[in-house]
């Protein structure tokens, strides 16, 4: 009888485990689910292919909203544009929790969520637009990104007024600590009194109280390591160092017999260059495909003399670069100092440090055809100095004459010498000699 107990026992187990397993689990009672995303560091391209996959992934998953944790001082404004308008068109809820700065590029974001919540000592604005060197940039530029800060204030009933301040100096508000000639930059504070900020938090759990979901499920959503690749790859800055080293090295590769450690640096930087924008989104397979038939014109133009077949490569090669961006001025500029550096890196390389260092002796070819190696270009004959002869051709001045029997061509010292005429030669350079004409009472009778 106990053993029949115990094997019902172990059946209803199994059996209470199955229909466990049949139920549906839920983070929470209400099935409400919260992503955090953080946005740091500096807006470029690659954050922006990464919130992409951040915002899709908090839609498939029917989540109540997304928080963006943001940290940045800002970053490209093309970028910031693009990261915009996904916020904007969001099927979601979108939240802004500023944890300490959102300057420039970072305010722009900021105002295209739905609410935004800040930190006690945070701050948020000092949106001017600024190109690469650091200066204002032109008018073009400033009066879109002025219409671009205007318009996600208002799309979110935000007054336009203090978001135009963020980017033009000219707009006074000394009450928020912002005269004329000064950008306006918000603390937590003065942000909540112009209703740029719904409220002043300490932390996340705050925000989460403030939308209206305290109980919910919070999911974290993190770079992948090919996103944090991607973002590091595609830098204003990192772009011109990728393409400078790729550069570099296939031009020592050009000079080094087989292939080595510059043919393989310079293929490196450059699949890295593709291999950021392609997981960025700013390049699909095409870009890597016309590049890699770039690289096979130029190989081939090796046994192909001519030059149209390595034109086409090296044209290929650029144009699957500029395929890979959006921004063909910067890139372009890239290019420049991509080309600018390889050019004097290898001339220093060469000139300076190539004879002594023994990698570069297989590079440069040291022999040469000097008078002390026994080479001599042209035979020196001296002998004839002092012998005469007589023109065989007119010398205008120059043309030749019979020495010995001997037919030489010659150049007289200047003058015009008729056929037939004595002549003694006086000078003998090299390849070149000279004559000097005998005057006639010169002659023996």
């Amino acid at each position: 009888m106990i053993k029949k107990i115990r094997q019902l026992s172990i059946v209803l187990s199994f059996l209470f485990a199955f229909l466990l397993m049949l139920i549906p689990y839920h983070g929470n009672a209400n099935n409400e689910i919260v992503y955090v995303v953080p946005i740091e560091e500096t807006v470029e391209k690659g954050l922006s292919a990464f919130l992409k996959r951040a915002v899709a992934t908090a839609e498939e998953e029917n989540a109540k909203a997304i928080i963006f944790e943001i940290n940045t001082p800002g970053g490209a404004v093309d970028a910031a544009g693009e990261i915009g308008k996904l916020l904007s068109s969001a099927n979601i809820k979108t939240v802004s929790f500023i944890n300490k700065e959102a300057l420039s590029a970072g305010a722009y974001i900021a105002l295209n969520t739905d609410e935004i919540y800040m930190v006690p000592g945070s701050t948020m604005g000092a949106a001017a637009v600024i190109d690469t060197q650091g200066n204002a940039a032109d008018q073009k530029a400033q009066s879109y990104w002025l219409s671009a800060m205007k318009g996600a204030a208002e799309q979110n009933g935000r007054d336009p007024i203090f978001a135009q301040a963020m980017a033009d100096s000219d707009i006074d508000l000394p009450e928020y600590d912002a005269p004329k000639g000064k950008l306006l930059t918000f603390t937590s504070d003065q942000a909540e009194e112009a209703g740029y900020s719904e409220g002043t938090v300490s932390s996340l759990n705050e925000v989460l109280a403030k939308i209206g979901y305290p109980d919910a499920e919070v999911r974290s959503l993190d770079e992948s390591f090919a996103e944090k690749l991607a973002r590091f790859i595609t830098h204003p800055i990192v772009v011109p160092i990728l393409l400078s080293i790729g550069s570099l090295g296939l031009v020592l590769e050009l000079y080094s017999p087989g292939f080595g450690i510059p043919g393989f640096m310079g293929l490196g930087s450059l699949l890295l260059f593709f291999y950021g924008h392609l997981v960025a989104g700013l390049a699909g397979y095409e870009t890597i495909i016309l590049f890699v038939l770039g690289i096979g014109f130029i190989i081939l133009e090796f046994f192909i003399p001519g030059g149209i077949v390595g034109t086409i490569g090296f044209v290929s090669i650029l144009g699957s670069i500029f395929l890979a961006t959006d921004n063909f001025v910067h890139m372009a500029i890239s290019l420049l100092i991509a080309i600018g550096v390889a050019i004097l890196a290898s001339i220093l390389m060469l000139k300076v440090f190539g004879k002594n260092m023994k990698i570069f002796k297989k590079i440069i070819l040291t022999d040469s055809t000097n008078t002390e190696s026994g080479y001599v270009s042209n035979k020196n004959r001296l002998e004839l100095i002092g012998l005469e002869g007589y023109t065989f051709t007119d010398l205008r001045p120059s043309g030749t004459v019979i020495v010995q029997d001997e037919r030489i061509d010659v150049v007289s010292e200047g003058s015009f010498i008729l056929k037939d005429k004595r002549v003694r030669i006086i000078k003998v350079e090299g390849a070149r000699i000279v004559v000097r004409e005998i005057p006639d009472l010169d002659k023996k009778e």
